[in-house]
């Protein structure tokens, strides 16, 4: 049987970590003959060296760890005493991942502009260049933010942009008093201030440094709004000190004078 090429629809969920509110989570689908994991992928290389000594591993085989928490929904799989039509709750939106958030969320931004086919008002205020024209709502993303710090959560973003602003900047640093508003500590580092930094190359969240959330753009600025997530807790530990040294070093939206 061709594990690599089997029927869709042969495939049932069983279960996933039942800590999964946290993180994206290892779990376990039952197939004819077989079963599917998904866990973390062993990179370390002694751990890799110690289980070859027990069997082989061949080239096109990963080695792969899942918490004991999974052990339930294996067994289940094994004696196929699940039910059948389970369904998964999919990918974390961010909603989610930021109502599981008890201690932090950090926002990276590395860029000089976003979507703008998606930013009506930029386009009035840059043909008006007036001020007045400014009402930024952040709506869904409010609500969240507001809940996120009546927790306690401390919610920060740090912008790393160039000298002298870009016009979608100009026009981010205007909004700022929203984001404000809401909850969140914003701010703002000169991109020749932070060259010695070694910052991400791709704008993230990180929830409780625990897990990333990676937001990639296009050449054009245009966002897919595809996501992909790491919760490997080195790459949690690199990503939040590197935003810690940014923010030291970055002006308080307050103080920040655009250029």
């Amino acid at each position: 049987m061709d594990q690599n090429h089997i029927d869709p629809s042969e495939v049932d969920f069983v279960g996933g970590d039942p800590d999964s509110d946290k993180a994206e989570c290892p779990a376990v689908w039952r197939t004819p003959g077989g079963l599917y994991v998904r866990g973390k992928a062993v990179a370390d290389p002694g751990t890799t060296q110690r289980l070859s000594e027990d069997v082989g591993k061949g080239e096109d085989e990963t080695d792969v760890w899942v918490p004991d928490r999974l052990f339930p929904a294996i067994r289940e799989a094994i004696d196929d005493e699940y039910e059948q039509g389970r369904e998964g709750a999919g990918p974390h939106d961010f909603a989610a991942l930021a109502a599981a958030a008890e201690r932090s969320v950090i926002r990276f931004e590395c860029r000089d502009a976003y979507d703008v086919t998606e930013a009506a008002r930029f386009e009035e205020w840059r043909e008006s260049g007036d001020i007045a024209v400014v009402d930024h709502d952040l709506e869904e993303f409010g609500d969240i933010v507001r809940e996120a710090t009546r927790r306690g959560v401390r919610w920060r973003r740090v912008r790393i942009i160039s000298r002298p602003m870009s016009e979608y900047m100009k026009w981010e640093h205007a909004v700022t008093h929203a984001n404000i508003a809401v909850g969140e500590d914003i701010r703002w580092l000169w991109r020749d201030q932070a060259a010695d930094l070694l910052v991400p190359a791709a704008d993230c969240w990180v929830f409780d440094d625990r897990v990333i959330r990676w937001n990639f753009q296009r050449g054009d600025d245009s966002n897919p709004r595809v996501y992909s997530f790491n919760s490997d807790p080195r790459v949690a530990r690199d990503i939040a000190g590197s935003f810690e040294t940014a923010w030291n070093r970055a002006t308080p939206h307050a103080e920040f004078k655009p250029e």
